[in-house]
């Protein structure tokens, strides 16, 4: 996949695509044969910072740091972008999504893994 602007993380999705974080700039996501299928960016008119971290839960929501702005948001596949993580991080970086609704996020700051649950109904 060529023509992004800093790639930095990158996820699988459900349906056999991946989703790609691009340092200073965007979010996109591509399917399985590597089309570009959306960047967040144009599909929610959702302004980043500067997205790291990625990661794909079970619904299909992609979740996304923001390194600048120090916040994880979701963002389902209808609806709009919800603001899951606001305090707290300091320098998100890499993320983990686990079955049973925990997002796993490391702060490169602080030298640490830091655990959220996120999932108001049972997996």
């Amino acid at each position: 996949v060529s023509n992004l602007q800093g790639p930095r993380y990158v996820s699988p999705v459900p349906s056999g695509g991946f989703v790609v974080s691009e340092e200073c700039g965007d979010v996109k996501v591509f399917t399985s044969s590597r089309k570009l299928l959306c960047s967040l960016s144009s599909k929610y008119g959702h302004q980043f910072g500067n997205p790291t971290g990625v990661c794909v839960d079970t619904d299909g929501s992609i979740l996304v740091a923001d390194e600048q702005r120090r916040t994880v948001h979701v963002f389902p596949e209808r609806g709009a972008p919800i603001c899951l993580v606001s305090t707290g991080l300091r320098r998100p970086a890499g993320m983990a999504c686990s079955s049973s609704g925990h997002l796993f996020v490391a702060d490169t700051v602080e030298n640490c893994v830091k655990v959220f649950k996120y999932c108001a109904r049972p997996p």
